[in-house]
């Protein structure tokens, strides 16, 4: 199911859908704590259940997290 701009997770505010594959859904968001624009992944419902889905998901996100370059928006 799609967010609809408005929608908030937490901290994260969405603005507007931006993409999807394989893993997920990814929206441009607002953290309204660190008032900064981040790219916010959601997984499918079903992918909650799979543990090897959700090792993956978070291995992704610390290589993300840990990227830093000047080409890359932070």
């Amino acid at each position: 199911m799609p967010l609809e701009p408005g929608t908030r997770l937490g901290p994260y505010e969405v603005s507007a859908k931006i993409g999807e594959g394989g893993m997920g859904e990814v929206y441009r968001a607002r953290d309204t704590k660190l008032d900064r624009d981040v790219a916010l992944k959601v997984l499918p419902e079903e992918f909650t259940a799979d543990q090897d889905r959700l090792a993956r998901f978070e291995r992704e996100a610390k290589v993300l997290a840990s990227l830093n370059h000047p080409n890359i928006g932070a």
